[in-house]
């Protein structure tokens, strides 16, 4: 009457220790070890671009403080003061133009004389205007073209302005190859009006 019925045992299922096997580990190894090298090649180039960065803002400011003393520098008609001076040629630094005369303070420059605060100055010579602050390794020099003569400055003829062009010069700090950096220079220039 009753059916028997049989009960079959199932085979468990041997199923293998949790975890990674050794060949898998090192395989993620491998890849991770890659990845991280790659990484760890543009830190040099990162150095470099930060460093240019820096010294590029450096010689900018470097520039345009020179630029703001110009401002301040006197070149007006009535009465005849040239104190911002013109440069012989792109080599040379300002003069007082023939026939002029400078008077800064208790500063008396003659016609054809260097102008002292727009002489060149070397990698050593750069400081802060309170003197505590050394830019070594940036030269500036300060070039002033007249707007009246040749072809003016940028399309401007007028004897009554004048471009004053300041460059300055540094060799980068660090260097993306194993070759030395070559020099770069930053030129910054105004157009100024007499007074």
């Amino acid at each position: 009457m009753f059916t028997e019925k049989r009960v079959f045992a199932r085979p468990r299922r041997s199923w293998p220790d949790k975890g990674f096997t050794l060949a898998e580990v090192l395989i993620c190894a491998l890849i991770v070890t890659i990845a991280l090298v790659a990484l760890l090649s543009v830190i040099p180039y990162s150095t470099a671009a930060s460093q240019s960065g820096n010294q590029t803002s450096t010689g900018t400011f470097l520039a345009n403080q020179k630029l703001e003393e110009a401002k301040s520098i006197p070149w007006t008609s009535a009465p005849v003061n040239d104190c911002l001076g013109l440069s012989a040629n792109a080599n040379a630094a300002p003069t007082v133009p023939a026939g002029g005369a400078c008077t800064l303070g208790a500063t008396n420059v003659a016609a054809g004389v260097a102008l002292p605060w727009f002489a060149d100055e070397g990698s050593a010579a750069i400081t802060s205007p309170d003197g505590t602050r050394h830019f070594d390794g940036y030269s500036r020099s300060v070039r002033i073209a007249d707007c009246g003569a040749g072809a003016g400055c940028a399309g401007i003829v007028d004897a009554g302005m004048r471009r004053v062009t300041v460059s300055v010069t540094f060799t980068p700090g660090i260097s993306q190859n194993a070759t030395a950096a070559a020099p770069r220079t930053v030129t910054v220039s105004m157009v100024m009006a007499q007074r």
